[in-house]
């Protein structure tokens, strides 16, 4: 039987092509190969690291082999090997989590924040932790914070914000009950407006946060607490002010700590918990974040299409190369006479460079194709096009809808990719001595 005598031969022998073809990765093991298309394809997965590059995590890859004999009949040979996620009968599904199960980090043993390093490839199972008796849910603690000014501010002020209440909950031993929809800044829409409806798994790695912390989605909780409260008298503890310490609240016994914030800005806004002498016992977990793992697919599919072997460049064009006031040289610094000198010190001729840039015509950078091999984002619009695999599972996240790649998703994988190039040249520090935040301001940001 041929595939049996081929299954042999992968097993033994198939290791060899990916480590010889792909010069820039340290493979760190290959999974079982199985069979692909037919009896001459074999599918076979295999998990990485790149060799350069300031990103910390492991990769998963699964290509398709073509197989051939050889003359002599009894040996094989791999004539080719398919393009990144080819192989997809090598893919490892993950079998449904069960439902909730109270898993308290405190802070204080949480320990230096070492965690295991994302796996990017593997299936993502980010489904909501479900309660799974009344007892269970009659028996937890719980923390949530209500209302506030944080909706629609920047994604960093979100995670500042986000992870105090984090931090919190795991300094009191409570489950986090958190809102997964989320309000999109107008900085990052295209229709230049706040835009409700996006979800927290559109952006960030739930499973990961899930199996890290205690936390639970705010619509299955107030939904059980409807049906559970009165009959099991369940209390809730109410927090209208700022000024109550986390130390004040650890000894209290009520089913649900609320804090409820209010109108006034700044002095509604999450983070505000966290300050002051706060700040020496609330610790933010920022290592329970993970950037979404199906946006570093796609982070992964652009970094294995140029093989891992590229330099980055961020050109920063767009408004502000039209301010000559507060960026008077940018514009000229930024024109391809101008990359093209500049970048001749950094970068060799015959590169491949991503280039990661706000000017929408790409074509303005054509001369540049003369010494190097350009690459945009858009280049792989593939990755999320109505085919992917993104585009999929983000749209059964969104109730059958589907999901625009927005400004903060394209920021979120130009941003990875910049970590994974072998040489990074960016706007402000490398290609223009106008300063990031305008005339005189470098000082601040030195």
């Amino acid at each position: 039987m041929l595939f049996i005598s081929l299954f042999t031969y992968i097993a033994l022998a198939v290791h060899l092509p990916p480590i010889e073809h792909f010069k820039d990765i340290h493979f760190y093991r290959f999974g079982k190969p199985v069979k692909g298309s037919n009896a001459s394809t074999c599918d076979m997965a295999w998990r990485f690291r790149p060799k350069e590059g300031k990103a910390a995590a492991f990769y998963k890859d699964y290509r398709r082999f073509v197989i051939a004999r050889t003359d002599n009949k009894c040996n094989f040979t791999v004539v080719a090997i398919g393009d990144y996620h080819s192989g997809g009968n090598a893919r490892k599904r993950k079998k449904n989590q069960k439902g909730f199960e109270k898993k308290m980090l405190v802070a204080k043993e949480g320990g230096n924040g070492a965690s295991s390093l994302p796996v990017v490839g593997e299936v993502v199972n980010d489904a909501l932790p479900v309660v799974e008796s009344e007892d269970s849910f009659s028996s937890g603690k719980y923390l949530l914070y209500n209302g506030g000014g944080d909706r629609c501010k920047s994604m960093n002020h979100f995670l500042w914000s986000f992870l105090c209440a984090l931090g919190e909950a795991q300094y009191l031993n409570r489950t986090l009950v958190m809102d997964l929809s989320m309000c999109l800044s107008s900085v990052y829409s295209t229709s230049n407006q706040d835009e409700e409806g996006k979800d927290f798994r559109f952006y960030f790695d739930f499973e990961h946060l899930k199996e890290s912390a205690s936390v639970l989605d705010q619509t299955q909780f107030w939904s059980d607490w409807g049906k559970w409260q009165k009959q099991d008298a369940l209390g809730l503890y109410l927090v209208e002010d700022l000024k109550i310490m986390q130390m004040k609240l650890a000894d209290v016994k009520d089913t649900l700590i609320m804090r409820k914030f209010g109108s006034v800005e700044p002095d509604n806004y999450w983070y505000r918990v966290c300050e002051g002498e706060t700040e020496s016992v609330i610790q933010r977990p920022w290592h329970m974040i993970w950037k979404s793992r199906r946006l570093m697919d796609i982070v992964s599919g652009i970094t294995s299409r140029m093989n891992w072997d590229f330099d980055f460049v961020h050109v920063v064009r767009g408004e502000k190369a039209k301010n000559t006031q507060l960026w008077p040289n940018l514009a000229v610094d930024t024109s391809p006479e101008s990359l093209i000198s500049s970048l001749q010190y950094k970068i060799e001729d015959g590169r491949n460079i991503y280039i990661a840039t706000d000017e929408p015509d790409t074509s303005f950078f054509d001369p540049l194709k003369d010494k190097y091999t350009t690459h945009f984002l858009d280049d792989y619009r593939d990755l999320w096009d109505e085919k992917s695999d993104w585009y999929a599972e983000t749209m059964n996240l969104n109730k059958g809808n589907p999901v625009e790649f927005d400004g903060y998703t394209r920021v979120s994988v130009d941003t990875e990719v910049f970590l994974r190039g072998k040489k990074q040249v960016e706007t402000f520090n490398d290609l223009t001595s106008d300063c990031r935040d305008g005339i005189n301001t470098c000082h601040a940001t030195s």
